[in-house]
Parts: C-alpha cells; sequence; structure tokens
C-alpha cells in the first residue's frame, strides 16, 4: 500500500468519526460524551494523516496538541489550532468510561465546532495525488 493510500484511510476513518459525532448529536437523548469522543478521536485522525503525508509516523497517543505541535515544522498556520486540540483532548480517553468525565450540550456543540474546524483546516493542507 502506497503512502498516499495509507493517508487516504486515516482522512476516511477521520471523516466517519465525524459524521458519526454529527448523527449522534441528532439522537434523544444525546449520548453527550461519544459525541465529543467521536469528535476527539475525527482531529487525531486527520492530524495523524496530515504527519504520515509528511513521513512522520505519528506517536500512539490521544493527546492532540503533541501531534499538531509535530505539525507546525510543515506548516506554522497549525497554531491556530491550539485552542481547538486543547478543548478536544478531554474527550480522547475519559468518555469511555463512566464517571470520568461530566459532558454537557454546550461542551458538544463546541466540539462538534471544534472537530469541523480541525478537520477543514487540515484537509485543505493535505494535498494528494
Amino acid at each position: 500500500m502506497s503512502n498516499n493510500e495509507i493517508v487516504l484511510e486515516w482522512i476516511k476513518y477521520a471523516k466517519r468519526d465525524l459524521d458519526a459525532a454529527k448523527y449522534l448529536n441528532t439522537m434523544y437523548p444525546k449520548p453527550l460524551e461519544i459525541i465529543c469522543f467521536h469528535c476527539q478521536q475525527s482531529a487525531e485522525k486527520i492530524l495523524k494523516a496530515f504527519l504520515l503525508l509528511n513521513s512522520i509516523t505519528p506517536p500512539k497517543i490521544h493527546e492532540l496538541n503533541p501531534l499538531c505541535e509535530m505539525c507546525l515544522p510543515f506548516s506554522s498556520d497549525f497554531v491556530e489550532l491550539k485552542v481547538p486540540c486543547s478543548f478536544l483532548s478531554t474527550y480522547g480517553v475519559q468518555p469511555r468510561y463512566p464517571y470520568e468525565i461530566e459532558v454537557t450540550d454546550d461542551d458538544t456543540k463546541k466540539a462538534l465546532l471544534y472537530a469541523e474546524e480541525i478537520f477543514e483546516f487540515v484537509g485543505n493542507k493535505l494535498d494528494i495525488k
């Protein structure tokens, strides 16, 4: 499998997570924690796709800030993602377990907004041929 094919798979999975979060947001009652988790996963995967495209093997971590920092040498614009990455990092692990985190509807709205922002930002930087 070529590097571009691998990157495309990461992008596809990132999009699936974002689509899943949007779909879950239409449910009642909303699974707030799971929506935020999928938003974080989308951001994580699209950042890792960017790193892979630039021949960097991403570390097996869920923290978005270190991933974003690894992207900076390729484009200083990634500094714009600091706040969205910080916010979404909270949802990488804790929402998968009961009683670990309290999530509100406002949190999910913000998570969806930030996940879309990161996906679009990084997607615009991915130049796959």
